[in-house]
């Protein structure tokens, strides 16, 4: 009787869900919610918007995250009772529906356990990414661009926003370095483990021989820092350098001296900003990375580290890679740290990211502020 082989796996699914609604504290998020809607009937709510507006995420996210669960358990009950309604009347016919439903609420489960690892004090803030050619001149600058174009897959894909802080354009192709703001939940909290160096070999189209090579791109991953976090910048400790943004010529050339780069001078602290076509936004966003820089900096400084602020990655080259995407003389991506592998490259570059990230949370991977 094929309904009877399921019923191990309705067990299980409850068993699940019970550890899950425990995991999450369901009911802890419950009486949160409750307080934090109290909160927002108070008539003088909004008279600290940036307070309410921290009030509101904060509710949004308890929402979700208890929504998730109660929409699973909803779907479980539904399930659970069409199968004993069909184990009772002997009606076969139930099964296809009942065994689909099960595994997509298995599925959902992986996603929402993956969800409970993001539990670091800065994983539910925003993402700054940045990536920068390393050893391999015009190979390495494509590589770059190869890779921008992932990660922009990849939070499209997960309904994450990109806005570009950066961009410097390769001399021939590619990209020399390129900085991204990804804005979402728990977008950090993801995109930490990408954080290193990641190697490509290919057979170059740059090379008329046609000869393989290996290029590499460092990424760093820093959380933005949101007004809740105190970090103070004295304006006499900065020299800011205004310049004519750089671009691939003709009408992306920017004719004013539109790009700002910024140095604070105490700790020698370098960001630059002329992806906007003013100056004065190209200000506030150096003014962005720079104060998440410098939060990252005095965070290390804390747990005693001895990186340099660009990342914990070594050198940008051979031996130090943290992952390494191969296309020539076999198709393989394989996570030096996990070991978490696959043999469709191009997937892979569409952004199909998820299984090294979570491969990597499984493993214990810590956030650098843990």
């Amino acid at each position: 009787m094929l309904l009877e082989d399921l019923r191990r796996e309705v067990d299980q699914l409850a068993v699940r869900l019970e550890e899950t609604r425990a995991s999450l504290d369901v009911a802890g998020k419950e009486s949160q919610i409750a307080a934090l809607e109290h909160k927002l009937a108070a008539p003088d709510f909004w008279d600290d918007p940036a307070s309410a507006q921290k009030t509101m995420q904060e509710l949004t996210r308890l929402k979700d995250s208890v929504g998730q669960y109660a929409d699973l358990a909803s779907r479980y009950s539904d399930t659970a009772t069409l199968w004993q309604l069909g184990m009772d009347e002997h009606d076969e016919s139930v099964y296809p529906e009942v065994a689909e439903a099960l595994a997509a609420m298995n599925k959902e489960l992986d996603h929402l356990d993956i969800t409970l690892m993001l539990s670091g004090e800065y994983d539910a803030s925003n993402a700054i990414v940045t990536l920068h050619a390393g050893a391999g001149g015009t190979e390495a600058q494509d590589w770059v661009q190869m890779l921008l174009r992932m990660y922009v897959r990849w939070a499209e894909k997960n309904n994450f926003k990109v806005e570009t802080l950066d961009f410097l354009a390769g001399d021939e192709a590619g990209v020399k370095s390129a900085t991204l703001l990804v804005s979402g939940q728990s977008a950090y909290g993801y995109l930490r483990s990408e954080k290193g160096v990641h190697r490509l070999v290919r057979i170059s189209p740059f090379d008329a021989s046609g000869r393989r090579h290996t290029s590499f791109a460092a990424v760093d991953v820093m959380p933005e820092v949101d007004d809740s976090i105190e970090v103070t910048v004295n304006p006499a400790d900065l020299r800011v350098d205004t310049f004519r943004a750089g671009g691939a010529g003709g009408q992306h050339i920017n004719k004013t001296d539109s790009a700002v780069r910024m140095t604070h001078l105490p700790t020698g602290v370098v960001v630059q900003c002329q992806s906007e076509r003013s100056q004065i936004q190209n200000r506030e966003q150096c003014m962005r990375l720079l104060r998440a820089k410098l939060f990252e900096l005095e965070r290390q400084k804390r747990e005693e580290k001895k990186e340099e602020i660009g990342g914990d990655y070594q050198a940008i080259e051979w031996g130090s890679q943290i992952r390494s995407y191969v296309f020539h003389p076999y198709s393989l991506v394989k996570d030096h740290r996990t070991g978490a592998e696959t043999g469709n490259v191009q997937a892979v570059m569409d952004g199909e990211i998820d299984a090294f990230i979570e491969a990597y949370l499984k493993s214990g991977g810590k956030s650098a502020a843990e």
